[in-house]
C-alpha cells in the first residue's frame, strides 16, 4: 500500500498527466471507475483554461475566441500549475500564444497580451499608504544615491514597439471602428491599480528607466544612471519629487551597508 504522499502524486499524475494507469488499481466501486476518473480529468483542464480565457478578454477580442481557447487547453496540458493561487497561473501565456502558428502575423501580440495579464494584477493590488516629502528630510543629500526606494506593489512598467495602450482602450470603449491603422510607435508605460480599477500612462524614455529600475530594488543612484543614459538633462531631483507626490512610494531601503537612513 502507497503512503499517503505517494498516492497523493499518483492521483496528481492520472489528472493533471492523463496517466489513469498510476491510480488505476486503486479505482474501486461502481461500474466505470475509468470514466469517472475521467470526469475530473475534463473538469481539471476545462477549470483552468476558463480561468486563464478570463484573464484575457481584450486578447480574445483581438484575435477570436477559437485561437484563444485552443491554445488555452494546449497550455493547460504542457504547463499545469506550479503554484497553489491560481491569480498567478498563465505568467507564460502571452508569449506561448503568440509562438503559434495562427497569432504569428500579429508582431505585437505578445506584448498585448503580457500587458492585459498586467492590469488583471494591478486592479487587484491593495494601495499601501505612501510616504511624504517629510520622511526624507532627515536623510543627507549625499546618501541619497545608495538608497531604494520600496514603490506602490501595483506598479509596472512595460515598454513596446507598438502602442498596445491605444489597442486596449480600444477594446475597453466597447466600439470598433470600420478601418483602424495601426501602425509601429514605441511606448513607454506605467500601469498602476487597486481595488478593481487600473490605469496606464505613457512616460517618457527617462523616467520610465529610473521608475522601472527602482521597481527593480536597484538604488535611487543606479536609477538615475540610467535615466541620464536615455536623456541627458534629466533632473533625478525633479524625478524623485514627482515619484513622492503622486504616493507612488511605500518606504525607503536600507542602505548596502545595512545602515539605517
Amino acid at each position: 500500500m502507497p503512503s499517503l504522499a505517494e498516492f497523493q502524486s499518483r492521483l496528481r499524475d492520472a489528472i493533471v498527466e492523463n496517466r489513469a494507469d498510476a491510480i488505476a488499481p486503486f479505482l474501486v466501486g461502481g461500474r466505470d471507475a475509468a470514466k469517472r476518473l475521467a470526469v475530473h480529468q475534463r473538469h481539471y483542464e476545462a477549470s483552468l483554461a476558463n480561468a486563464l480565457l478570463a484573464k484575457f478578454p481584450a486578447t480574445t477580442w483581438l484575435i477570436g475566441a477559437p485561437i484563444v481557447t485552443e491554445a488555452a487547453r494546449d497550455f493547460v496540458r504542457q504547463h499545469p500549475p506550479m503554484a497553489p493561487c491560481i491569480a498567478d497561473y498563465g505568467t507564460k501565456f502571452p508569449r506561448y500564444l503568440a509562438d503559434r502558428t495562427a497569432a504569428r502575423q500579429l508582431p505585437y501580440l505578445c506584448a498585448f497580451a503580457d500587458l492585459e495579464r498586467h492590469l488583471g494584477h494591478a486592479a487587484i493590488a491593495v494601495e499601501h499608504p505612501a510616504i511624504g516629502m517629510e520622511a526624507f528630510a532627515a536623510i543627507e543629500a549625499d546618501r541619497l544615491p545608495n538608497l531604494g526606494l520600496a514603490l506602490q506593489p501595483s506598479l509596472h512598467y512595460c515598454a513596446a514597439d507598438w502602442p498596445i495602450d491605444d489597442l486596449l482602450k480600444l477594446f475597453l470603449s466597447g466600439s470598433a471602428p470600420e478601418r483602424y491603422a495601426f501602425e509601429p510607435a514605441g511606448v513607454h508605460l506605467e500601469i498602476r491599480g487597486a481595488r478593481g480599477e487600473f490605469r496606464i500612462d505613457r512616460l517618457d524614455p527617462a523616467t520610465f528607466a529610473f521608475r522601472k529600475a527602482l521597481v527593480e530594488r536597484q538604488t535611487i543612484g543606479a536609477a538615475a544612471e540610467q535615466a541620464l543614459e536615455r536623456d541627458a538633462v534629466f533632473d533625478p531631483g525633479r524625478a524623485l519629487t514627482n515619484l513622492i507626490v503622486e504616493d507612488l512610494v511605500i518606504a525607503v531601503h536600507q542602505t548596502p551597508s545595512g545602515a539605517q537612513p
